[in-house]
């Protein structure tokens, strides 16, 4: 008699099953992927971000800055994973238009997607792959008013950080990539084998304000790193002697002033914030949202600067953290600060 026959039980069909206590390949990651119910809740209540997913930071707090009304112009200049931009789609809603940019194209793809399959069709959503560097080219060619608000997340994404493939995280073993934009650009190996010991420890001081950096340069550069794995391995190894969380912190800090420094992420910002009041309106509304004390640094001076010279006519005070349940669920949101502006009423 066949399976399929309605007279029947159901076949019980078994989660998929892996070797050890936790998978080692990301793609064999089944709670990551959805397809264990229980088993994602478990990684929800544990604050923890499952992984090829990315739960949007501090929505409450920037949906009460942006205040999003039917019928206005809104630009995301950082789309990610779509969570803040199908937060703000239907709030437009009716005759209201969101311009997106991404420079991802793995994750692009995916997004329009998703956003599509949701019915905000490109009349609504005008969905551009593109560093936000270019805001102002981006925003001309659509076509659209200036925007009444703007939102830019400047924080890598999960999507990002948890793939091996991309080699962001010391987590998992991967190539020593790094690149937003794969196609584009010099990856992280290549960025430390060309760079001479003074000018990588300048970079690790900048990025990351890395206090060992003179130490860590004169080891890392100038030397060939295949993998994420090589490279942690060298500097766990250099740093032997200090403890286990302080190995922890540095090596955070040593990727991420390589992965700005790859994707030139402070040169872009700087353009962004320069170019946000020529594409917003009188009286537009703007927050920005960041992850560490250097972009922080840009965004507080070019807010300060433009209240200054009336570009805008009041700025957030200081910057705005997640709330203590925000921090508990979502790990990842921790060190998230929030900045907002609003335009002067008679911005040209």
């Amino acid at each position: 008699m066949s399976q399929n026959d309605p007279s029947l039980p159901p076949v019980h069909q078994r989660r998929p099953r892996y070797s050890g206590k936790n998978p080692r390949n990301f793609n064999q990651k089944y709670k990551e992927h959805g397809q264990d119910p229980a088993t994602l809740a478990k990684v929800l209540a544990s604050g923890k971000t499952p992984a090829g997913t990315h739960r949007p930071i501090m929505v409450s707090e920037i949906l009460e800055i942006l205040g999003p009304k039917p019928g206005e112009i809104a630009i995301d200049c950082t789309l990610g994973h779509g969570g803040h931009s199908l937060e703000l789609l239907p709030r437009l809603q009716p005759h209201g238009k969101l311009l997106g940019l991404d420079a991802d194209p793995l994750e692009f793809a995916k997004t329009s997607a998703r956003i599509a399959n949701l019915g905000f069709g490109p009349d609504i959503a005008q969905l551009v792959r593109t560093n936000f560097a270019s805001l102002t080219k981006t925003h001309t060619e659509s076509g659209l008013p200036p925007a009444n608000l703007l939102l830019a997340d400047l924080g890598v994404s999960s999507m990002q950080l948890d793939n091996p493939t991309r080699g962001f995280s010391t987590k998992t073993d991967g190539p020593l990539d790094m690149r937003m934009n794969p196609n584009k650009g010099e990856p992280a190996s290549a960025l430390i084998q060309r760079l001479p010991p003074a000018e990588l420890s300048a970079l690790l001081e900048e990025n990351a304000d890395e206090p060992r950096a003179s130490l860590i340069s004169n080891t890392l550069a100038g030397k060939a790193f295949a993998s994420t794995k090589h490279l942690a391995t060298a500097i766990k190894s250099l740093l032997r002697s200090l403890n286990e969380e302080e190995i922890e912190l540095t090596l955070r800090r040593v990727f991420q002033a390589i992965r700005i420094a790859v994707n030139d992420e402070f040169g872009a910002l700087d353009n962004l914030l320069r170019q946000i009041p020529l594409c917003t309106a009188p009286n537009a509304r703007i927050a920005i949202l960041s992850f560490h004390s250097g972009e922080d640094r840009r965004v507080k001076s070019a807010l300060e600067t433009g209240l200054s010279l009336g570009t805008y006519q009041s700025i957030s005070p200081s910057p705005l953290r997640p709330s203590a349940q925000e921090r508990s669920a979502n790990l990842r949101s921790a060190p998230a600060r929030l900045r907002w502006a609003i335009r002067s009423g008679n911005a040209a």
